[in-house]
């Protein structure tokens, strides 16, 4: 069959340039690579590329202040003063990075599109000048895992920002991670006579949005106390961080049904004694490492309880480290080195407070010796003063006695009539 032979090798160089080309159309080859093929198939696939190169970028495909990269998946927009959600992102992100501009608001459905953005993961709105997240500003979003809100001066954050308008009826957030880090004080305007602390536990505690977060990053909030039930909407969270804040107690905040937690973040705050009833709730966790170290620890008879706990347990991580800041004669002390009997509750006053006190005694007896001084020197006008005073009241007082002699005689009183007739 030679006719067949001779329409063989034809047939598949026709077959070899349509790959070639659908190749070219797809950028899985470069151009490099044709120019080793057959003179035949140059030339229409040079016309083809350059038809190609010709037209406009598909929309949505890079916005034009930011840098894409497909094959990482990755869209960086950082520092570029944007005062909204690039519209045309594309589909294929995964990590969207949006730090350092200047959002201000993040308004309901700020990342919706038409084609979803499905595959997000990653976002990362650090440092953009956030004041106010709104319901549903992280809807449409159903692979996002980690969300980074750092850097932010946060006023209003909606106790539905993570769970859509309604968190009764909205889907459960896919939220893994959460990270407040280092949200900027905002002006006292701005909270409108509200906490901050308490506009983040209403966003935490808002239906059954967070159930599935693992990761809880809180750190340098300058929080003072963690509100009740804070964590009682997070039962699979794992990883709990609280350092650099300025918690004094942690009396009405349960851990009890954290029983996933595996390490607490407790460094960095002005913590003074663990009480009983917080003790035994980490001791419960099963396989919890709590990390409390550089906190101000007060020694004194309130201790002695911790202090045997912590000689006991061994989910305590940094325990060797702690020591006392208080009182100054047991100042850095190591607290498992203490006995019962080194922990009392003596009245001992700090040296700044004992300065004030010995402070102000001088000043008091220094006003009493300038009072005492002025009497010194005006003892005989005083004498004088005393002497009118009293010569005064007994006039007045002899006056009081005739009129009562008076009308004590009916004698006098008649005698007295008759002389004013």
């Amino acid at each position: 069959m030679p006719g067949g032979c001779s329409r063989g090798p034809a047939a598949g160089d026709a077959r070899l340039r349509l790959a070639r080309l659908a190749l070219v159309l797809l950028g899985w080859v470069s151009s490099s690579s044709l120019t080793s093929s057959a003179t035949s198939s140059t030339s229409s696939t040079l016309f083809l590329a350059s038809a190609v190169s010709a037209q406009p970028p598909l929309p949505g495909q890079c916005p034009a202040p930011c840098e894409c990269s497909e094959a990482a998946r990755t869209v960086k927009c950082v520092n570029r003063n944007l005062t909204e959600v690039p519209a045309d992102l594309p589909p294929y992100v995964r990590n969207l990075f949006l730090t350092g501009n200047q959002l201000v608001v993040l308004p309901a459905g700020a990342f919706a599109r038409g084609p979803p953005l499905a595959e997000l993961a990653t976002l990362n709105l650090s440092g953009s000048l956030l004041n106010r997240v709104e319901a549903g500003a992280f809807e449409r979003l159903p692979s996002l895992r980690q969300l980074d809100l750092s850097h932010n001066p946060l006023a209003n954050l909606s106790r539905f920002a993570f769970s859509g308008s309604n968190a009764s009826v909205s889907a459960p957030s896919p939220l893994v991670e959460l990270i407040l880090n280092h949200i900027l004080p905002p002006d006292d305007d701005m909270l409108q006579n509200r906490s901050f602390e308490g506009i983040v536990a209403a966003a935490l505690r808002a239906g059954q949005a967070l159930r599935g977060l693992h990761r809880l990053e809180l750190t340098s909030n300058h929080f003072l106390y963690l509100p009740r039930d804070v964590l009682a909407h997070l039962p699979g969270l794992r990883h709990l961080d609280l350092r650099n804040n300025s918690l004094v107690s942690l009396t009405y905040v349960s851990f009890r049904n954290l029983t996933h937690l595996e390490r607490l973040h407790l460094e960095d705050n002005a913590l003074k004694v663990l009480h009983n009833s917080t003790l035994a709730e980490l001791q419960g966790l099963p396989q919890v490492r709590v990390f409390l170290d550089n906190n101000p620890w007060v020694c004194d008879c309130h201790m002695a309880d911790m202090v045997n706990w912590l000689k006991e347990t061994e989910i305590v991580q940094d325990k060797a480290r702690l020591t006392c800041a208080f009182p100054e004669k047991m100042r850095n002390l190591v607290l498992l080195e203490l006995n019962s009997s080194d922990l009392n509750c003596d009245p001992i006053l700090p040296p700044s407070l004992q300065t004030s006190y010995v402070f102000l005694g001088i000043v008091l007896a220094l006003i009493g010796a300038i009072f005492l001084l002025v009497l010194y020197l005006n003892r005989k006008g005083i004498k004088k003063w005393m002497h009118n005073i009293r010569d005064a009241c007994r006039d007045h007082m002899e006056g009081y006695h005739y009129r009562y002699e008076i009308n004590a005689d009916p004698r006098l009183t008649n005698l007295s009539s008759n002389s004013d007739v």
